[in-house]
Order: structure tokens, then C-alpha cells, then sequence
């Protein structure tokens, strides 16, 4: 059964299928394990960017595509979602549907023509367009403040069973109320597992081995008969339209839509530096890494200031972790990740685990 639900991919290293399974009982759980807003809000942060990641994982590391505009179709799906909410006085399944069925048809309309324009030319000038255009779209997000609301974004109202003034049983669960708070989480967590199951499905298919083909040798590809073109743009509409429906389950989640959040180029950092950690071409490294990044992120700076109040007898350490120095930090440990791991935690785990059974 699980190796049917994983496609016939399993971790394939006994310490890569500890980390998985803690990550996913752990997001699984989350609402019962923790108490307060943040981490709550970190783990659905998590959840979104292991989907939003793996959907980039599916072009960068299996087909070879170097795309700069991911963050464009992120934010398409966030923005669908928002702006059908916000103009509603009565929030509605419905209304929030069709702004995420407009939202998919212009990602997916982007991403063709995208597509076959810049997929016809090299890696390096396609990365440069893709860039071109995402840039556009953001700065034009960021300009119509009329529609979009500008710099400062939209917050809007969602469907009264999501709101967390909705209590769905009087009694408590394990401690926890079954508010619209905590059904958001659940929706944001198995909508993010479903479209992470369908990328791994949709990877170890027979297209995706063909993309595979066309990273290792795209001229063998199209020797062989495929159209290596046409497999390329599916890729690139299919990774959209996975990165809109992320977007779609952030922008519910926050309730708010902005260009900062979903569309600045920091976001594409964050993907590049997730993918990155946790290891290209292997779909579980955007969970490895997601989970990793998300909860530095979140929390290095606090740990840092614990690390500088403790260490305050020792005056060159506690200011080398001043919490205002946690970037810094960060850099560091990505730094070391990419020189302990250069191809990622995935790969070094599955060549480790590899090794040791040829021994």
C-alpha cells in the first residue's frame, strides 16, 4: 500500500524514512503538539512551500529548466483567491472557486506562452525572461493599486466555516477546540499532501521519465522520437499550475494577499535555497528541506538570543549571536549544508544508504 501511494518511490535510506515520517506525524499533529499562532503558522508555511518547492524541483531537477517566474504563478494563485474574496460582501465557496478557476486559466495561459516562446531558446537567455516577466508582473501588482491594492496588499473575508470564530463541536479534542482555525490547517495540510503525491506520481510516470531523458540528453530525447519541446511545455504548465494552487492554500491560510508575499523576489531565493538543501531531482528533498529552512527561518533568531543571553560573560561570542546577526547565521549554515551535502540531504542519504548496501 505505501509503496503504491509513493509510486513505487520510497526514500530508499533508513534515516531519510525516519526524517519523513517525523516531519509528516509532526505536521500531521502540529495543532495538538503546539499552542500559539506561530507555530501553527510555521508548520502550514512548511506545507505550502514543500508543494510550492517540489513543483520547482519538477523543472529545475528533472527536466533542466532554470525558470525565474515560479513566484509569478504562486502568486496568481494567492491573488485569485484575494481579490474574488475581497469584493464579495458574503465569502462563499463558490466566489472563492471561480477566483481560483480564473486564477489557474491565466497561470496556465502564461505558462504557455512562456513556454513557447522562451523554451525555444538557451538556458541562460530562457532564465533571463523568465526573470523579465515575473519582474513585470510584480512591479504591474504593485502599480494597479486600484485593483490589486498596491504595495499594501488586500485582506479579505474567507468561507464562515473557515473563520475562527466558527467552532465545528463544543467539546475539545485532545485540548485543542475544532475551530474554522484549525479546519484551515487541515485543508491547507491534505491539499498540499494531495498535490505532493500527484508531483511524485507524476515524476516516476512514463513522462516523467521522459523528462528526465530530456535533463540527462535532450538531443538523445528527440533521437529517440519524443518531442522534447512539447514535454518541456507541459512541464513548465504543469509546474505552474501546481505553484497557483500553493498560492491559492497560502492566501487562505493568511487571509491577506500582497506583493511581498507572494510575488517578491525573495520567495524565488527561498525556493532556489530549498531546493538546493534538500537535493534536486529527488521530490522528497523539497520536504527535507522546506521543513529545515521554514523552521530556521522562524526560529534561528530566537535561538540565537537565548545562545547571547547565556553567553554574556564572554563578550566576543554573545555579540557574534546578537539575534540581529541570525542572517548571517543563516548564510553559514547553507553554506556548510552545500559543503556537507553537495547534493543535498536527499542524495548524500540515498548515495550513503547505497554505498553501504554494495559493501
Amino acid at each position: 500500500m505505501l509503496h503504491r501511494l509513493l509510486s513505487g518511490d520510497l526514500p530508499r535510506s533508513r534515516i531519510l524514512s525516519l526524517v519523513l515520517v517525523a516531519i509528516l506525524l509532526g505536521l500531521a499533529f502540529a495543532p495538538f503538539l503546539t499552542t500559539g499562532a506561530r507555530p501553527l503558522n510555521t508548520a502550514a508555511t512548511i506545507c505550502v512551500y514543500i508543494v510550492l518547492v517540489a513543483s520547482y524541483d519538477l523543472l529545475l531537477g528533472y527536466t533542466g529548466i532554470v525558470s525565474f517566474a515560479h513566484t509569478m504563478f504562486y502568486g496568481i494563485g494567492a491573488y485569485g483567491i484575494g481579490l474574488g474574496l475581497s469584493r464579495v460582501d458574503d465569502a462563499t465557496w463558490g466566489v472563492a472557486l471561480g477566483g481560483l478557476a480564473i486564477a489557474l486559466a491565466v497561470a496556465l495561459a502564461l505558462a504557455l506562452v512562456v513556454g513557447l516562446f522562451a523554451l525555444r531558446v538557451r538556458a541562460i537567455f530562457y532564465a533571463m525572461i523568465t526573470l523579465a516577466v515575473a519582474s513585470s508582473f510584480a512591479v504591474l501588482a504593485s502599480q494597479m493599486s486600484d485593483f490589486t491594492g498596491g504595495e499594501d496588499g488586500v485582506t479579505f473575508s474567507v468561507p464562515e466555516v473557515l473563520t475562527p470564530g466558527f467552532v465545528l463541536m463544543e467539546n475539545e479534542v485532545f485540548g485543542r477546540s475544532i475551530d474554522g482555525k484549525l479546519l484551515t490547517y487541515y485543508l491547507v495540510f491534505f491539499g498540499c499532501l494531495l498535490l505532493f503525491l500527484f508531483l511524485l506520481r507524476l515524476v516516476n510516470s512514463p513522462f516523467g521519465r521522459v523528462l528526465q531523458a530530456i535533463r540527462e540528453n535532450e538531443f538523445r530525447a528527440e533521437a529517440l522520437g519524443y518531442r522534447t519541446m512539447v514535454y518541456r511545455i507541459w512541464a513548465n504548465c504543469l509546474a505552474a499550475l501546481v505553484a497557483a494552487l500553493a498560492g491559492a492554500l497560502m492566501a487562505l491560510w493568511l487571509r491577506y494577499v500582497g506583493p511581498k508575499t507572494s510575488l517578491g523576489f525573495e520567495v524565488m531565493t527561498d525556493i532556489l535555497l530549498i531546493v538546493v538543501i534538500g537535493g534536486m531531482g529527488t521530490m522528497y528533498g523539497a520536504v527535507v528541506g522546506a521543513a529545515l529552512f521554514i523552521v530556521a527561518q522562524n526560529y534561528l533568531k530566537e535561538l540565537m538570543g537565548a545562545g547571547s543571553s547565556a553567553l554574556e560573560g564572554v563578550p566576543v561570542l554573545a555579540a557574534m549571536l546578537h539575534p540581529d546577526r541570525w542572517m548571517l547565521w543563516l548564510g553559514v549554515l547553507f553554506i556548510l549544508s552545500i559543503y556537507f551535502f553537495p547534493i543535498g540531504i536527499v542524495g548524500k542519504l540515498r548515495l550513503r544508504s547505497f554505498l553501504a548496501k554494495q559493501k
